[in-house]
């Protein structure tokens, strides 16, 4: 059923419809508001008999189809609430609700124009129907033209002054403006006048902790939970202020039951945080490449994947997941300073691997015939920086004299080397293999 949607989203319930003219134990039924003890599925079979019997009464017909429009929203039917909603318009081209009705639809399908088009209706056609401007606030908050929707919340509460959910929805436009004083005034007031309302609770929560009040917000999202225990959201929003203190189990076990309620892309990243900041770094891939499965263009998966590879040192699949994520919104900036850290550290790693390859002394320059046989060969390469690195540490272990001794050998051995390389006997391997033992030796105290 569409009983929620995501956080601080601008939620339009649909309320009691006006009384109209019908008698009926299946008109009152089609009529019944979306909390009612009647299923949808009840009020979509008493508002068709009411249309089956209102044939002949356009008006009546009109009120009956925009119940049952509403309720088909209500349980995600969208093509069939259109169809009931654009009849009773065609009906009854003054059924203000019908108007505010398939604003709401609308606007649940994206299509903003269209639904700021009937919901301009609806408050014409009604100008003292506080729902239709609440209606409309929700449109141009979606539009995020928070100024307007904020006129429009001030001229439901006007109207109707316990209307909680304008004070709610009025509390999110003034939360996307920052303004999370105000913003929590207004969640106050909907508590008040609807201590039930759990989305109040969690929207104030996430105030709260934009002004950096985690203990508020954990409270808030806590009976959020007790209220309506069913709505993933809430323990994913309480699971990451769990993440901000640093309680990381806490936190897994809120977005376990996230995930159990509903697999989505973002719980399961978050998850995946909560492990990576917990040390536990395959796990942590494994829950990204769960969201990329289910959402393969989840920039934030792709980013957070990219520093659980970095921080196991596979720079090349971070580097890609970063390079993914800026293909997919090239403005987030998080991606493009990992990415830049990333390259700067493989190339690091890059060029101390090449000096590694390298003979203690520089190829460029290099004059002697034995210095070139050296640069050409690899094993020749590893054995003059072998030998470089035993003699090092075998001065470490000597006295005064004894390294001034090994100083002299050293440069002896070197000597020779360069004299003797070219004479048919002379086996430069062999001779740097035996050198290099010497020094292992010495070094090892031996």
């Amino acid at each position: 059923m569409r009983r929620v949607l995501p956080l601080l989203a601008t939620v339009c319930l649909l309320a009691v419809a006006p009384a109209y003219a019908q008698s009926t134990a299946g008109a009152e039924i089609c009529a019944a508001s979306d909390d009612a003890a009647v299923s949808p599925e009840q009020r979509i079979a008493a508002c068709t008999a009411v249309i089956d019997a209102a044939k002949d009464r356009p008006a009546e017909a009109s009120a009956a189809l925009t119940h049952r429009g509403s309720a088909n929203w209500y349980i995600n039917k969208m093509s069939a609430a259109f169809a009931d909603l654009d009849r009773a318009i065609a009906l009854d081209a003054k059924n203000a609700r019908a108007f505010r009705e398939r604003a709401t639809a609308h606007r649940t399908a994206g299509r903003l124009d269209r639904a700021l088009a009937d919901a301009n209706e609806a408050v014409r056609l009604d100008p003292n129907d506080a729902k239709a401007f609440d209606v409309r606030g929700n449109i141009f908050n979606n539009n995020r033209q928070f100024d307007r929707a904020i006129d429009d919340y001030n001229e439901a509460v006007r109207l109707d002054p316990q209307f909680s959910l304008a004070f709610m929805d009025r509390g999110v436009a003034r939360y996307f403006k920052a303004d999370y004083e105000n913003a929590i005034k207004d969640y106050d007031k909907a508590i008040e006048l609807d201590p039930k309302r759990s989305r109040a609770f969690t929207n104030r929560g996430a105030a709260y902790k934009k002004l950096g009040r985690n203990d508020r917000a954990l409270e808030d999202e806590s009976a959020a939970i007790r209220l309506d225990p069913l709505v993933p959201e809430y323990f994913d929003n309480r699971g990451l202020s769990y993440q901000d203190n640093g309680d990381y189990d806490r936190a897994i076990a809120d977005f376990n039951e996230a995930i159990r309620l509903s697999p989505r892309a973002n719980f399961l990243t978050n998850r995946g945080d909560a492990y990576q900041n917990k040390g536990e770094i395959d796990r942590a891939i494994d829950d990204y490449d769960r969201a990329l499965k289910l959402n393969s263009g989840f920039t934030l998966a792709y980013n957070n994947r990219g520093a659980a590879y970095g921080r196991k040192g596979d720079l090349d699949r971070s580097i890609a997941d970063y390079e993914q994520a800026l293909r997919i919104d090239p403005q987030l900036d998080s991606a493009a300073e990992n990415l830049a850290k990333a390259r700067q550290k493989r190339d690091r790693r890059i060029e101390a691997s090449t000096q590694s390859r390298l003979p203690t002394f520089d190829c460029a320059t290099a004059k002697r015939a034995v210095e070139k046989a050296i640069c050409s060969d690899p094993d020749l390469i590893r054995l003059d920086r072998d030998i470089d690195d035993a003699y090092k540490a075998a001065l470490g272990k000597l006295d005064r004299d004894g390294v001034a001794r090994l100083r002299r050998d050293q440069r002896a051995f070197n000597a020779r080397r360069n004299f003797a390389f070219g004479h048919p006997e002379y086996q430069l391997k062999r001779e740097l293999e035996r050198r290099l033992m010497t020094l292992r030796g010495m070094a090892a105290g031996n």
